[in-house]
């Protein structure tokens, strides 16, 4: 059995402003005087519940302590849910082993998450995971800074994730190593940028034909 690193308590990395679904506020535009911290669960004490506890301790032994301790940064239970983060150098590694030892066989997918305050970790790639033989499901998570924006591609292991690693690549600017074919898959491929990015612009871009301009949201006329 592999201990997971101490509870830490949510852990809070920025502040939004401007949030759709508020209640108790009149301004219903999603942005102005909206401010809420945003924090991430840290990482959940033993016992994590349900199958959890065997799916991290079958997970230890077959990488091994040593490489265990190296791979996995947190375990995080949270709303049930069963979260791997792992240190981006292991990615594949520990997604071998996920598929091999503990049937792991499908990858869902891949979603990309942009937090540009959590420093040094501003680009998240989420990966769900789930198991047919047992009816289980996780979630694989690795980190990299806008500065270098790596990740190991999981199409080795997952060839399911060739065009889920594209459409992350294409709106959040993650570079997948080792990928077949990384290009753009939605977006023209002379595209600037990454628009599901949050310091992506929002609107301001002219209408086809008209030459009219959309204003971004945060500078249209309020009436209330």
């Amino acid at each position: 059995m592999t201990d997971a690193p101490d509870q830490t308590g949510p852990e809070v990395i920025g502040t939004r402003r401007g949030m759709f679904g508020v209640r108790g506020s009149g301004d219903t535009s999603g942005y102005g005087r909206l401010v809420r911290e945003v924090a991430l669960p840290g990482s959940s004490p033993r016992p994590y519940g349900g199958y959890f506890d065997d799916v991290v301790d079958t997970l230890a032994a077959a990488l091994g302590p040593d490489d265990f301790g190296a791979a996995i940064e947190r375990v995080v239970v949270f709303r049930d849910e069963l979260t791997l983060e792992v240190h981006r150098d292991h990615l594949v590694a520990v997604a071998q082993a996920l598929r091999d030892e503990l049937r792991f066989e499908l990858c869902l997918g891949v979603s990309g998450v942009h937090y540009p305050d959590d420093t040094g970790r501003e680009l998240h790639a989420v990966y769900p995971l789930m198991s047919i033989t047992h009816n289980r499901r996780i979630r694989v998570e690795a980190c990299a800074p806008d500065a270098d924006p790596h990740v190991p591609s999981l199409y080795s292991v997952y060839p399911t994730t060739d065009w889920h690693e594209r459409e992350t690549y294409d709106f959040f600017g993650i570079i997948f190593d080792g990928h077949p074919a990384l290009t753009r898959i939605e977006m023209p491929d002379d595209w600037v940028g990454h628009p599901q990015r949050k310091d992506y612009p929002l609107g301001g871009i002219p209408v086809e034909y008209h030459g009219a301009k959309i204003p971004p949201p945060d500078e249209r006329r309020a009436y209330n």
